[in-house]
């Protein structure tokens, strides 16, 4: 499980189906990131079909089909939207382009599945907000440091169970490891990948909102820098935040492109929970210098202290509520409303944020 050859995350769980072959179907479009095979490999596992695929880059279609091979090679885009039997569209695109090809793939009658982050702009979220009314399709986002993570999925359950009381504070650390020579000249582009906390800040923004019950937060403060990348002036290779929920839970977050040569995985990604009752503690990939294996959770409160080593035991149960949303027209998985507003979040706390490294910032 994790990221092969530093850019394809494709974990693989516990398999659930909800469906039976050839009732829902999936087309992959855009395939700039390697999330996507995440997100095909989560929907296959619930029992969609992938059953198209189309990239205008020939070698990127080529790798893909070398791990779905019975996948259809689709000519152009218009061939996926205007197949009727395609209930789906699962999506990695440049980021900047995630929000018109959604708003498409929409207008086409489908519902979209788009990898994080979803809008480098408000202008975009509010397109989309404006079609998903105008067309009642869905617009999700694929927030896999939550979604695709067995620790952090059995976190949610505790919490929903009581297990530490009210949630009142989450802190998020999110270190990847940059290996800038396998990354697409786009990456470095602040105006296509839209910031370290527009990016990969989303999974905290949205974590927070789920594990603290959030319908809203308020941007405290935050920050960024570029601080060992002058290669790369447009990188962020540094972020921060700080923010106040509705529910009046605090969150802090750090992300980063720091992680050391010497780390097992690409990131130490870890999640503190405390509430009114209990803490959780996630080592989502890795439990340093003891254990390679990822998805540990730690968990104190009033019975005492505990560790659950997750690992192949919990599955991933968005995939196939993601599919029976989009059958049933319901919002089990993920509502619409808590996609938005985790989007909007990163895009404030990215709009907001102090350059650390302008020293009109830092006198």
């Amino acid at each position: 499980m994790g990221k092969q050859d530093g850019m394809t995350y494709a974990p693989k769980g516990k398999p659930n189906k909800v469906v039976q072959p050839e009732e829902f179907l999936v087309a992959a479009i855009a395939l700039d990131h390697g999330h996507i095979y995440g997100m095909c490999n989560g929907l296959i596992e619930a029992g969609g079909t992938l059953a198209a695929v189309y990239d205008p880059d020939p070698e990127k279609v080529a790798r893909f089909v070398d791990v779905h091979p019975s996948v259809r090679v689709a000519s152009s885009e218009s061939e996926v939207l205007t197949d009727p039997s395609i209930h789906l569209i699962a999506a990695a695109a440049i980021p900047s382009e995630r929000a018109n090809l959604g708003i498409r793939a929409m207008e086409a009658g489908k519902d979209y599945f788009t990898d994080k982050t979803p809008f480098t702009s408000l202008e975009q979220l509010e397109l989309a907000k404006a079609a998903v009314k105008r067309t009642g399709r869905k617009y999700m986002v694929y927030f896999s440091e939550r979604l695709h993570v067995e620790s952090a999925v059995y976190a949610g359950e505790l919490i929903a169970n009581g297990a530490i009381g009210d949630v009142i504070q989450v802190t998020g650390f999110g270190p990847h490891r940059l290996q800038a020579e396998n990354r697409p000249e786009w990456f470095f582009q602040k105006d296509n990948y839209g910031g370290i906390l527009c990016d990969i800040g989303s999974h905290q923004i949205e974590q927070f909102l789920f594990y603290a019950g959030c319908s809203d937060a308020q941007i405290l403060h935050s920050k960024v820098a570029n601080y060992a990348n002058p290669a790369f002036p447009e990188l962020e290779d540094y972020g921060d935040a700080t923010l106040v929920g509705n529910t009046g839970a605090t969150q802090f977050f750090k992300v980063d492109w720091h992680t050391p040569d010497g780390l097992s995985t690409w990131g130490d990604g870890r999640t503190f929970i405390t509430g009114t009752k209990g803490t959780i503690e996630l080592r989502k990939y890795v439990d340093v210098a003891r254990e390679k294996s990822g998805d540990h959770l730690y968990l104190v409160n009033q019975d005492g202290e505990h560790h659950f080593s997750l690992q192949g035991k919990v599955g991933y149960p968005f995939f196939g509520e993601l599919i029976l949303d989009c059958i049933h027209r319901t919002e089990r998985a993920m509502t619409q409303a808590h996609a938005f507003k985790a989007a909007e979040l990163c895009l404030l706390a990215q709009q907001q944020a102090v350059h650390l490294t302008s020293r009109e910032n830092v006198r």
